[in-house]
């Protein structure tokens, strides 16, 4: 069966994935790897620590793409021209641009969409509005021009949510209904789906079927299951898989997350057809 990692990145790409051996940051990557319930060794994120490493994780977990994502926000600047750098020449590697108006100012934002897209060819935007400074909620006006020139160009925008928020109220996901429904052609795909808001989350995408979840590392976590219940019915359609490696082993994810219960006729779609979809493949 063939699977899309939505969410699947290089150590090397920032010292918050573990880049430097011997930093307080690699040993915070091998910390959060037994917290969200890496088996046998936590050390797999070394692999990644060079391009070559990456691509073999990558090809021995037998993916037929990973979404490398990009990143903008005040802690953490991940260039679109090194996502572009990473993913240029390998058919298995997609990227995901990352802006935020606030700090490039509006019409600087816009402006890399369209190189980001057009130019270096990345497949979506990803926005981080919990993780501005101030923080705000992905309803916030200054996102609505990103919206707009997401859904002209027909690539999905990626949003941030989750217990990583650095103020847990900005991970509401009541906040999104607006954006879902201003702009209903517009793919709108929640990394860490809301955990661990998660009947806040499907009763979300229940209303709106433009709202996607990817609950990467989190749908191993406890409260995981409503997932699983929700995609077995009507939510089959609008879950996605994503590893967060290097956080979590990918095959390992991908095994544990055949064995949660998911009807066989729905894996399909969670870990290859949805993504396709999104993503134009």
């Amino acid at each position: 069966m063939p699977v899309i990692d939505m969410r699947c990145r290089p150590a090397f790409l920032h010292n918050f994935f573990g880049a430097t051996p011997g930093s307080p940051e690699h040993d915070t990557a091998r910390w959060l790897n037994r917290r969200v319930g890496t088996r046998g060794s936590d050390t797999h994120f070394e692999e990644s620590l060079t391009q070559d490493g990456f691509l073999k994780a990558v090809r021995d977990a037998g993916l037929s793409q990973a979404v490398v994502v990009g990143r903008h926000t005040p802690s953490q600047h991940l260039p679109n021209d090194t996502i572009h750098q990473i993913v240029q020449g390998h058919s298995e590697l997609l990227g995901i641009a990352g802006v935020d108006p606030v700090l490039q100012g509006e019409q600087a934002a816009l402006d890399e969409i369209e190189r980001a897209i057009k130019v270096l060819g990345l497949r979506g935007i990803d926005l981080e509005p919990g993780f501005g400074d101030p923080a705000r909620h992905p309803d916030d006006p200054v996102y609505w021009p990103i919206y707009e020139r997401a859904q002209a160009l027909g690539v999905p925008v990626f949003l941030m949510s989750g217990p990583t928020t650095p103020e847990p109220s900005f991970s509401d996901p009541a906040r999104l209904a607006k954006v879902a429904q201003a702009f209903p052609d517009l793919p709108l795909v929640v990394y860490h789906g809301y955990w661990p808001r998660v009947q806040e989350a499907i009763g979300l995408a229940f209303r709106y079927a433009n709202v996607y979840l990817v609950p990467d590392m989190y749908v191993f976590q406890p409260g995981s299951q409503a997932y699983v219940q929700a995609a077995n019915q009507f939510l089959g359609d609008q879950l996605l898989f994503g590893s967060s490696y290097p956080f979590r082993p990918i095959r390992q994810s991908i095994d544990d997350f055949l064995a949660l219960g998911f009807d066989e006729a729905v894996l399909p779609k969670l870990l290859h057809g949805n993504a396709a979809r999104i993503l134009k493949l």
